[in-house]
């Protein structure tokens, strides 16, 4: 089984498959699926994959969007992945995705500190991805504002980081997790002695084991289990 990854984030779109070099090409800020797919089969010439996994910035049920993303194009909802890659697709959240290729046991969340800001729950090897982010935070402001890009441009990096640190113990404290991960682009402004106890930074590249985990491991969207 040979499987392309696709990791859809609000920068960049990743790409990777066992045996080649990981790519990307830049997010356009209006991007349709469609677009998507060219961007894709461009970098990705020459490349043989067998199955599709997406990680997607909005909520998936059924390997199929139920929102139109916020910071992308439209007509995502009725698009047809497999039809388009000529395969079979999977998808989940992109937060859920890297949290799946960050998970070793036990209970863990995951907070992926982006553009804005994805969360997942891992849980007896339950995979919940949350929508933390659009929930009210602090000072009449979402989580997502505070803790993604708005946030860290408006705060300044030392002070966004003690935000961050705020929504962490607020979040450890409401879902009781046995550890929390630390990813997304921004998860890198911290450095590990920085960060509480049962706290670690995760990589980006914790998608792609994630988005390879999808399939070769295919009870996770088909039972919710990692």
């Amino acid at each position: 089984m040979l499987i392309l990854v696709v990791d859809i984030g609000g920068n960049s779109v990743k790409v990777h498959a066992p045996g080649q070099t990981s790519a990307s090409f830049p997010t356009p800020r209006d991007m349709t699926p469609a677009q998507l797919i060219e961007g894709v089969t461009a970098v990705t010439a020459g490349w043989r994959y067998t199955r599709v996994a997406i990680g997607y910035p909005g909520p998936v049920r059924h390997d199929q969007p139920t929102r139109e993303p916020v910071n992308l194009g439209t007509g995502w909802l009725t698009f047809d992945f497999a039809a388009a890659f000529g395969c079979p697709v999977r998808m989940l959240n992109d937060a859920a995705m890297q949290a799946l290729g960050s998970y070793r046991g036990e209970v863990m969340l995951f907070m992926g500190l982006g553009t804005g800001l994805g969360t997942a729950l891992i849980h007896d090897g339950h995979i919940v991805p949350l929508e933390v982010a659009h929930l009210p935070f602090r000072d009449g402001e979402t989580f997502e504002k505070l803790l993604g890009i708005p946030g860290l441009e408006t705060l300044g990096t030392e002070r966004w980081k003690q935000v961050v640190l705020e929504a962490i113990e607020l979040l450890r404290y409401v879902l009781l997790p046995d550890y929390i991960v630390l990813g997304g682009g921004n998860a890198r402004r911290f450095t590990t002695d920085e960060l509480p106890d049962q706290v670690t930074l995760g990589d980006n590249n914790d998608a792609f084991t994630g988005g390879l985990r999808m399939w070769q491991q295919p009870a996770v969207l088909e039972t919710g289990k990692a």
